[in-house]
């Protein structure tokens, strides 16, 4: 019995759920269960039946979770042991991946199709004018004229 505690203990410190885990949480809820429905009896209260079934809900859920734990587990466990199976398989074989040249200089997908140019792009830097007139200064310098001329 003290090995059992023992064993819940360092449970308690393992990640995932452990069997001496699982039969501690199964014992807690079914003595919870039995005191839930020795109240009932004594009391005839409808709490004590709505207690009994969340309870009895929070333990199905508890145990649904465990055994969908383990199954992903499991599940994972198996595509391991492929990849393992495979990359062992696979070290007396070498791919070489062969590269084709078409020919083409566009685009050689069918997938993406290049758009089409709708207008053409101007180059805002090389305008008809000179630097200076193109600088932020020379525009300060103008708004303020036209506030003198007014």
């Amino acid at each position: 019995m003290s090995a059992f505690f023992t064993q819940l203990f360092e449970s308690i410190f393992t990640p995932g759920p452990t069997p001496t885990l699982l039969v501690a949480t199964n014992v807690s809820f079914a003595c919870l269960q039995l005191v839930l429905l020795a109240l009932l009896i004594a009391t005839y209260s409808v709490h004590f039946v709505i207690l009994s079934f969340l309870s009895a809900g929070l333990w199905w859920s508890i145990n649904w979770f465990v055994a969908e734990l383990n199954a992903a587990q499991a599940r994972e466990d198996e595509k391991k042991r492929r990849m393992e199976e495979t990359a062992a398989g696979d070290d007396t074989e070498t791919e070489a991946e062969t590269v084709i040249d078409t020919g083409d200089a566009g685009f050689s997908s069918k997938e993406v199709e290049p758009l089409e140019r709708k207008g053409e792009l101007k180059d805002r830097g090389h305008s008809t004018g000179t630097k200076s007139e193109i600088s932020t200064e020379d525009e300060w310098e103008r708004v303020s004229e036209n506030e003198k001329d007014k």
